[in-house]
């Protein structure tokens, strides 16, 4: 089983006991996996939304094209490439899902998104690369959240789902140093306190009453 010590280090709480036994009940595996499916087919837009944006490596600079240093046009490729790799494995992980609601019989029906991520978007700066920056940082916090959250339901979950989400554990803590490392290298200072800012919102989202059950959302609301 894929190591996730260092996620755990990371997130500033652990997914609470409420919240695991709340997804436990058998009427919540529906909300589970087509909250589950949306989130990977929006993390596979986020991905390609950032490539769209930032193709130019202006996009995050004041210089012209020409203008542009050795460092960031290093930084512009690796971003593109990254952000597509992961946008095709989003992509997968999604039809996945898919094949496993449909073999169980689940209709893909409209579910409404959780607080979550429209709570820790609000945290973005405005300006670049701040923005590019926060952005990245915010998809780390979602990725090792979904990675915990895998490894934390896996016991309670018949032998096919727990496999499943198992397999996603490698993939998503990359996706995880994937955004990590993005951010700090276009940063070429430390982010700490940045991370600091979106864990605290993090926290909060997970730790506090939540009237709405999602595969991200707080403890259910009494």
């Amino acid at each position: 089983m894929t190591d996730i010590s260092p996620i755990l280090e990371f997130l500033p709480c652990c997914t609470p006991d409420a919240w695991i036994e709340e997804a436990r009940k058998p009427e919540n595996l529906p909300v589970i996996l087509i909250d589950h499916a949306n989130n990977e087919l929006k993390a596979a837009r986020s991905a390609m939304a950032i490539m769209s944006r930032y193709r130019s490596g202006q996009s995050w600079s004041a210089k012209r094209e020409e203008e542009l240093d050795q460092a960031q046009r290093v930084n512009q490729l690796d971003l593109l490439n990254r952000m597509s790799r992961l946008a095709r494995e989003e992509l997968r992980h999604y039809e996945q899902v898919l094949a496993i609601m449909a073999k169980r019989d689940i209709s893909y029906t409209y579910l409404g998104a959780g607080r979550y991520a429209g709570e820790m978007s609000q945290q973005i700066r405005t300006f670049e690369p701040a923005k590019l920056i926060d952005t990245l940082i915010m998809g780390a916090f979602i990725e090792a959240r979904s990675c915990e959250r895998f490894s934390a339901l896996a016991p309670y979950l018949d032998e096919e789902l727990a496999k499943f989400y198992r397999s996603l554990l490698k993939s998503e803590s990359r996706h995880f140093q994937d955004y990590l490392a993005l951010a700090e290298s276009i940063c070429g200072e430390s982010i700490a306190d940045r991370v600091q800012v979106f864990a605290a919102k993090e926290q909060d989202a997970i730790e506090s009453q939540d009237a709405t059950f999602r595969f991200h959302s707080g403890v259910p609301a009494d």
